[in-house]
């Protein structure tokens, strides 16, 4: 079910939708995309889960703007849905995401500039194919998924100032294994995320990558990258409040799941080329049900 960008301009000039169906269209769009993350929001009470749905739905649908290279005007079109985002704060909106998350953004009072400065990251991808350093590819990681976290643990709540800094840490180690996850993907599509520094460091080229080379050069650039995702894993587990951690039930199953990914792709040793580091639904369910059990009986 991917995300129709002609909603954009189609749906001003028709009538707007319940707040029901856009919740509806949100949690369809959702089920059918959010293969890693609905199993965890499962575990939300409805007005929470209700309104991660949207949040979900919205950051899909910005990232279907930056990586469908079949859609037209781009550029364009993410200055439309900026527009609808303001009027989502301002005004009347028409779009089903725009009509949820309108709800969500006075219930929970969500600041606007994180779905600004999440638009920033979706709109990186339009104009940068390749990261010079982990600098670089930090401010991209932090935009396209810290900011998520910033954003859901308003949903979620929290009582310490700290659990920000768990969002921002969690949201890079996710990052992080997604862009390891999807290297052949993304090499086919011309894009590198790994940070040029680090290809250069390991002797691993941009050819390497694109021909889907398994080299003992890539296994160790693999290594390394595996090993800044587990220092965020480990960064995030270390700043999760204690008074918070049932209020970060959900966050804590998806750090789970995405862990377990990339424990996958050390078992393959990486070979990301050649296997698929994704896990089955019943270990992702596993997985769920494991987090809600300990942090329900208070165990780390």
């Amino acid at each position: 079910m991917a995300v129709n960008p002609d909603l954009l301009t189609e749906l001003p000039v028709r009538r707007k939708i319940s707040l029901k169906d856009a919740y509806i269209y949100c949690k369809n769009l959702t089920k059918n995309r959010a293969k890693n993350f609905y199993y965890a929001f499962l575990f939300l009470p409805q007005e929470k889960r209700l309104a991660i749905y949207a949040v979900y739905a919205f950051c899909r649908y910005s990232d279907d703007l930056a990586d469908d290279e079949g859609i037209k005007n781009r550029p364009e079109l993410f200055k439309q849905w900026r527009r609808a985002l303001n009027q989502c704060y301002n005004g009347e909106v028409y779009h089903p995401i725009l009509v949820a998350l309108q709800d969500v953004v006075k219930k929970f009072e969500v600041p606007k500039s994180y779905f600004d400065e999440l638009i920033d990251g979706m709109e990186m991808d339009l104009s940068i194919t390749w990261y010079e350093t982990f600098d670089d590819l930090y401010q991209y990681a932090y935009r396209a998924a810290s900011i998520v976290g910033l954003i859901s643990i308003e949903i979620f709540g929290y009582k310490n100032e700290r659990t920000r800094e768990y969002a921002k840490n969690l949201g890079i180690a996710l990052q992080l294994t997604n862009i390891m996850r999807d290297v052949k993907e993304d090499a086919q599509r011309g894009r590198i995320y790994l940070p040029k520094e680090d290809l250069k460091r390991f002797k691993v080229s941009e050819k390497d990558l694109f021909d889907g080379r398994y080299l003992p050069s890539f296994i160790r650039l693999m290594e390394y990258e595996a090993a800044r995702a587990v220092y965020f894993y480990e960064r995030a587990t270390e700043l999760i409040p204690p008074e918070d951690r049932s209020l970060l039930t959900t966050a804590e199953i998806m750090k789970n799941i995405y862990f377990r990914i990339l424990q996958e792709m050390t078992k393959t040793g990486f070979d990301v080329f050649r296997t698929d580091p994704r896990i089955s639904k019943l270990q992702k369910i596993g997985i769920a049900l494991k987090t809600w059990l300990r942090i329900k009986l208070g165990r780390k």
